[in-house]
């Protein structure tokens, strides 16, 4: 593709806007009205606790069903976002930079002294940008970080649909696409079955929304985890049998464990007495849980999250580096997540954090990291 051409394919156009606007548009009405477990967040450091409507497996299967009839009936094609995907990937990002300018200018002129909203400017304008200033802006009622973040798992997912529907058109599905459609598909599908586990995780109560956030849930999740079926569209690969039934273990495997040490961790911070593995938790300090895989690695959940990574780029063999960004891309970020971690905790924990690192020594990978 010659520069010309490439700068003309991410030039933005008023369809992608007119997508992404209503898929925003969708998702916030969806999010607000369609039933749904209402989870109550952390507590904060005022006391306060946000609510969640954990509805986001019935918002993204009617959706599914709502663009499956109006490419019934010849509303849409579900090839448009498959044929437009970098004009998609260049819209989004203007939209994240422009919504977090604004999140930035009204965080600076908001006199909330609440946990949620109350702006923490350290005078760096690049830095307070990127971080964000404020922990839970709302919009219209609605917690933008918890809405980004849905945004993004399920335009991923709406991406690899788009990407399949092409390839049947084309003719050129094969066993590897499939296999990527199935694992990526039930990844997500399972993320949104247990999503009340995501109002508990650093992002959600830690993190200021600002520009990491924002392209992070809306650019680089749905965009770059989807670059296998990308690359499974332009190349053809011809897996053996004992190759599908070793990359199926990979993905178990590590489903097995990220799943399993969420949900631990997540059972836990709601009720420390609940039984772990068939026994009662081992705590230290009465904070920090060395039960379960919790008692394997301090960060056995990221071990789990790189085995699936890695199986959704399989499929593509190993001819090309390019399918493995993710799985790449997602190992130099979670070393660097945990060594954040780390110096959080042990800053927050100080003496009982030094315990705990005695009891699990390993930090992702037991025996080795």
């Amino acid at each position: 593709m010659d520069l010309g051409l490439l700068l003309h394919t991410l030039t933005p156009s008023w369809n992608s806007v007119a997508i992404l606007a209503a898929f925003f548009v969708y998702l916030a009405i969806a999010g607000s009205i369609l039933p749904g477990k209402i989870v109550p967040g952390v507590t904060l450091q005022d006391n306060t606790r946000l609510s969640y409507r954990c509805n986001g497996l019935v918002s993204l299967l009617l959706l599914i069903a709502l663009i499956g009839v109006a490419a019934k009936i010849n509303v849409l094609s579900l090839t448009a976002i498959s044929d437009r995907g970098l004009d998609l990937l260049s819209t989004t990002f203007l939209f994240s930079v422009l919504v977090t300018l604004l999140l930035y200018a009204s965080g600076r002129t908001s006199r909330s002294q609440s946990s949620s909203l109350k702006p923490h400017i350290t005078g760096n304008l690049i830095h307070d940008w990127w971080f964000g200033i404020q922990l839970n802006p709302q919009f219209l009622g609605i917690d933008l970080k918890f809405f980004f973040v849905r945004a993004g798992m399920m335009g991923w997912l709406l991406i690899n649909l788009s990407v399949l529907a092409r390839s049947i058109e084309d003719g050129t599905l094969d066993r590897s696409m499939i296999l990527f459609q199935l694992f990526s598909t039930f990844y997500i599908l399972d993320y949104f079955v247990h999503e009340e586990y995501m109002t508990s995780t650093w992002d959600i109560i830690a993190e200021r929304l600002g520009f990491m956030l924002v392209f992070g849930d809306l650019v680089w999740i749905p965009f770059t985890f989807s670059i296998q079926g990308w690359w499974l569209l332009h190349n053809k690969v011809e897996l053996t049998t004992a190759a599908v039934i070793a990359n199926c273990f990979v993905f178990i495997m590590g489903y097995l464990v990220f799943r399993g040490a969420n949900k631990q961790k997540h059972v836990f911070k709601k009720n420390p007495k609940a039984l772990i593995w068939g026994r009662p938790p081992k705590v230290i300090g009465g904070k920090l849980l060395v039960s379960g895989y919790w008692g394997i690695a301090r960060h056995c959940n990221y071990l789990g999250d790189l085995l699936l990574a890695f199986s959704f780029s399989l499929p593509c063999g190993i001819s090309s580096p390019v399918p493995y960004f993710y799985p790449i891309y997602l190992l130099i970020l979670l070393i660097w997540r945990e060594r954040r971690d780390e110096a959080r905790c042990a800053e927050k924990y100080r003496e009982i954090w030094a315990e705990y690192r005695k009891v699990v020594p390993w930090r992702i990978l037991p025996y080795v990291y």
